[in-house]
């Protein structure tokens, strides 16, 4: 398998025996694991495949704790079904160790008197923001990155030596088919390069450890599938960072608010 999109290889998913075959196709690599989206996007089906009838997805968890370099085998566990929120986890074995954890937390919507909304900052159109990547570059130099279109509204690319970890976008999938699935925009989630990479003057090892999300809306809509993002840099010391990271819909609503943590050689 070479080219293959987000949805070809949810397609391709086997379940047999309580657990969850995955394929690997190349270009969702980067370097000697898969992007954290795509792996992520594969624990979240994995849940939803094997338990069904589950509310809207409201929090998720991603650890990374080994390089996923083949398709994994994930396995789910029911943690608690309550009244109120159900949450499920999902790991993903390489070989009979675990590559990777998500705990999912899923909760239908609940009345409350308060309702509490941050707005983006203005930000010009999708179709009037150049792309993310410099002039006459059409293809990123790591693989994933390919299958998604983003557009730079405000800061500094990677390795640039800049003094700010900022940077917002216009992002989505170039796959429409993953346009209005959660699964499609947990991977979008994960897009954009730790923000503290734009302070560093050249490339070096990273690892993420893990990253967050809390989901602030049931369902999965914006206009032809763009999301405003925001990434930033909150702080960073002895080889560790952690950053902030938004997702509005193309009405300005607040669609996902996360947090990241990741690891660094440089």
């Amino acid at each position: 398998m070479t080219e293959c999109t987000l949805s070809d290889a949810l397609d391709a998913v086997e379940c047999s025996e309580g657990r969850v075959q995955c394929p690997l196709p190349p270009n969702w690599m980067q370097g000697r694991t898969s992007f954290g989206g795509f792996t992520a996007a594969m624990l979240l089906n994995a849940a939803r495949t094997q338990h069904l009838d589950l509310p809207p997805l409201r929090s998720a968890l991603i650890n990374f704790t080994a390089p996923i370099g083949e398709g994994p085998s994930i396995e789910t566990e029911m943690m608690r079904q309550g009244r109120n929120v159900t949450t499920l986890s999902a790991r993903a074995d390489i070989g009979g160790k675990t590559a990777a954890m998500g705990t999912f937390s899923f909760g239908a919507a609940q009345q409350s008197l308060v309702s509490v909304a941050c707005p983006p900052i203005p930000s010009p159109a999708p179709e009037d923001t150049p792309g993310y990547l410099p002039p006459g570059v059409t293809k990123g130099p790591i693989p994933f990155f390919n299958n998604f279109d983003v557009r730079l509204i405000e800061g500094a690319l990677p390795f640039t030596g800049s003094d700010s970890g900022y940077v917002r976008v216009w992002a989505r999938h170039r796959d429409e088919r993953m346009r209005d699935r959660i699964e499609g925009l947990i991977a979008l989630a994960d897009v954009l390069p730790p923000s503290i990479f734009s302070l560093l003057t050249k490339p070096g090892a990273n690892s993420s450890m893990n990253w967050m999300v809390n989901l602030l809306s049931e369902t999965v809509q914006t206009d032809d599938g763009w999301w405003l993002m925001e990434n930033q840099l909150t702080a960073g010391r002895d080889g560790y960072s952690s950053q902030v990271m938004r997702m509005w819909n193309t009405d300005g609503e607040l669609v996902v608010d996360g947090m990241q943590s990741v690891i660094i050689f440089v």
